[in-house]
């Protein structure tokens, strides 16, 4: 089994209730796609240490989550990393694969 901690930040534009969404839909793309979610950590609201801007907008700060996972393979978090980068609500994303 492979060890991976993904991050990704919401966009601050959007309700709380959207925020969760994003997270939740997130969370069941991984398990869909075989990968055991062993951790959910929302960190909530925080600057950003450089503005990022993301089409027309401009992001100081943003709803940071991290998601631990065990997978037998990268299908899942290629498909998160597919979905994050298409998905406007996502500022940014990084996912790591953590040796054992």
């Amino acid at each position: 089994m492979r060890n991976y901690e993904i991050m990704f930040i919401v966009k601050p534009t959007i309700s709380e209730e959207d925020i969760k969404k994003v997270a939740s839909n997130f969370q069941k793309t991984l398990e869909k796609n075989g990968a055991k979610v062993t951790n959910v950590d929302a960190w909530g609201q925080r600057t950003l240490a450089y503005e990022i801007k993301k089409g027309n907008d401009t992001y100081k700060s943003g709803y940071y989550y991290v998601i631990n996972l065990d997978a037998k393979d990268d299908k899942a978090v290629k498909e998160f990393d597919r979905l994050a980068l298409i998905n406007s609500d996502v500022i940014r994303h990084l996912v790591i694969r953590k040796d054992k």
